[in-house]
């Protein structure tokens, strides 16, 4: 029998052109500080897989109003077809009102290729409240309400695993709410933890994404970073894991 077409898929240059993006944006806006990190694994051999990962963490801070912005891309291959691919961004403004609490707006967007939705995108704004504010801990909560648009996508698989074709379902809007927490402990000189929490529920679906990261500092602007993260949604396309776990090992670039 013939072989069904597959589906297209932005490639691996997409992936590299994001990572190109992101690299650019503190060179435009010196003002901004934060941290871009990556890493990538090439086998070649008896054995066959590529996979990389790029992340950009950067805010501008004032007297009360505050910036964030992050980017992530995820690209994952074995030696016959992609079966990891995620792109997420998101911007945050905070208006100070005390010394502890702020409020806050936010947009998100989420496309991952095998997640089993085409895209989720959310906006949102609500109440933060910094806990722990010292030198060597920080911990800071947030609480919010917005509306989200997704669309699930229903993915066609051959035995081997890889996707053939990605049948969209229709878009829905629902309100959902939005909880997150962000934590960071210096342990010593040179080693931090750092985790960072968001959850957001609606009728349509509830999605919990958490990253874990242990960083070592090598010197004052470059250092390695272990990572662990889990994406988790409940209500998927049918014949999609609902949990997504990835493990990564990063250079860390320091931006100020």
């Amino acid at each position: 029998m013939p072989r069904p077409p597959r589906s297209r898929a932005p490639s691996a240059a997409a992936w590299l052109a994001l990572s190109s993006a992101a690299l650019a944006v503190p060179v435009a806006h010196a003002d901004w500080t934060g941290k871009g990190e990556g890493g990538l694994l090439l086998s070649r051999g008896n054995s066959e897989a590529t996979s990389g990962n790029v992340k950009l963490d950067l805010s501008r801070e004032g007297e009360a109003w505050t910036h964030k912005a992050a980017l992530a891309a995820l690209y994952g291959r074995n030696a016959e077809f992609a079966n990891a691919q995620r792109y997420e961004a998101r911007y945050e403004l905070r208006r100070e009102l005390g010394a502890r609490t702020f409020a806050f707006g936010s947009l998100r967007g989420e496309r991952d290729l095998f997640s089993g939705f085409e895209y989720q995108a959310t906006l949102s704004g609500g109440l933060g409240r910094k806990f722990i504010d010292t030198e060597r801990t920080q911990l800071t909560g947030t609480l919010g309400a917005g509306y989200r648009r997704l669309r699930p996508q229903q993915l066609v698989k051959l035995d081997s695993g890889e996707v053939i074709r990605r049948i969209p379902g229709d878009a829905t809007g629902d309100a959902v709410a939005t909880a997150g927490l962000d934590y960071g402990n210096q342990l010593t000189a040179t080693t931090r933890v750092t985790n960072k929490l968001l959850v957001e529920a609606g009728s349509e679906n509830t999605s919990v994404a958490n990253d874990l990261a242990l960083v070592v500092s090598m010197t004052d602007r470059l250092a390695l970073s272990a990572g662990y993260g889990v994406r988790y949604n409940t209500d998927p396309a049918p014949n999609t894991k609902k949990t997504d776990q990835v493990t990564t090992l990063n250079l860390v670039y320091k931006i100020e």
